[in-house]
């Protein structure tokens, strides 16, 4: 079987999550706790040591052999945390890749882990959602759904996530007691977005969903198509949508009545879908496509400020951090964008 390893690049403990987007007073060691935080901005006020200046002298500073990983890791407290296609959970030293342990599911692992308190909340291809003692590994508890590709959202002592049954679930984070369920007309594989009291989820083949994060009542839906996880910033959420054969959209709904503000075309082409989750930073929504681009596009209004072109899709999501924008797509490149200096001026 091809292997694929685990890499963490230079000042892996650099790439940090608190309340992004919020004012921030930066701790001199912080986390990156889950899936681009809660309310999915992606954007990282209080990481500080990348920047552009300095961003391409990153080296590898190790790797840890792992079938294929399509996952995102979380960094807390010096421990990576990610799963695998092997059915794994596996957690590792930040600084030297070594491995502290490992827990064995009974399916792929693609959700990415969310940590809190000391817990990881995670979901496997075999119809489960684990709570793990992040020391350790031990299992605290699972519950039951269908098939979880979506990556756990923790908010408020509950958590959140989709799954391939069509349900949202929110589950008691101390002992997996089931909340509530809400019950959409598709696949549920994005990941949730919590925000201001709403659950915020993009169902596949259906609606934009908002749901009341105490109860799961339904606070509005929008239909949509296949698309992206959600992104929520300023009373606004965007979120990727498209159908097969069809035209591919960038959305931005009013979060508290699910209306529509604006929407950009992407594209128009076969399977013309946004898997990308966009990013949202200092009045900028960033957005990758099947149509092989990167797009920036002006928060309030939709207009397109900035495009660039890879030569395969990019359904990675974008990340802001230190005037860099990074994302990856299909092509096998990883970007960092950023803006010109009197050093790169002139280059291609």
């Amino acid at each position: 079987m091809k292997r694929m390893s685990i890499l963490v690049s230079i000042l892996c403990a650099c790439f940090v999550s608190v309340a992004w987007g919020q004012d921030v007073t930066c701790p001199a060691s912080v986390n990156w706790t889950e899936f681009h935080t809660n309310d999915m901005k992606r954007w990282n006020p209080c990481e500080k040591v990348l920047n552009v200046n300095n961003v391409g002298n990153l080296q590898n500073l190790w790797s840890y052999n792992a079938v294929k990983v399509e996952s995102s890791p979380a960094l807390v407290n010096g421990v990576v945390y990610v799963g695998s296609d092997d059915d794994n959970v596996y957690a590792l030293n930040a600084r030297t890749g070594a491995l502290l342990w490992v827990y064995v599911t009974g399916g792929s692992v693609f959700s990415s882990p969310a940590v809190v308190n000391g817990v990881v909340y995670v979901g496997s291809d075999d119809d489960n959602v684990y709570a793990l003692n992040a020391s350790t590994g031990a299992l605290l508890w699972r519950h039951g759904t269908g098939s979880v590709f979506s990556s756990p959202a923790v908010a408020n002592g509950l958590v959140y996530v989709g799954s391939y049954d069509g349900n949202v679930y929110a589950l008691n984070a101390s002992t997996g007691a089931l909340l509530w369920s809400y019950k959409t007309n598709g696949p549920v594989e994005p990941s949730p977005a919590v925000a201001n009291g709403v659950v915020y989820v993009n169902s596949w083949h259906a609606n934009v969903y908002a749901l009341n994060a105490k109860t799961g009542a339904l606070l509005w839906s929008y239909g949509g198509g296949y698309g992206s996880s959600p992104a929520v910033a300023n009373g606004v959420v965007y979120v990727g949508s498209g159908t097969v054969g069809g035209t591919a959209y960038l959305l931005a709904l009013n979060a508290s009545t699910g209306a529509l503000r604006w929407s950009y075309v992407i594209g128009n082409y076969d399977d013309s879908f946004v898997n990308s989750s966009p990013a949202v930073a200092n009045g900028v929504v960033y957005v990758g496509s099947n149509a092989n681009n990167v797009d920036a596009l002006n928060a309030k209004t939709g207009k397109k400020l900035w495009s660039y072109t890879t030569s395969n899709a990019v359904n990675s999501s974008p990340a802001v951090a230190n005037g860099v924008v990074y994302v990856g797509s299909q092509d096998g490149n990883v970007y960092a964008f950023g803006l010109k200096t009197d050093r790169n001026e002139g280059k291609e």
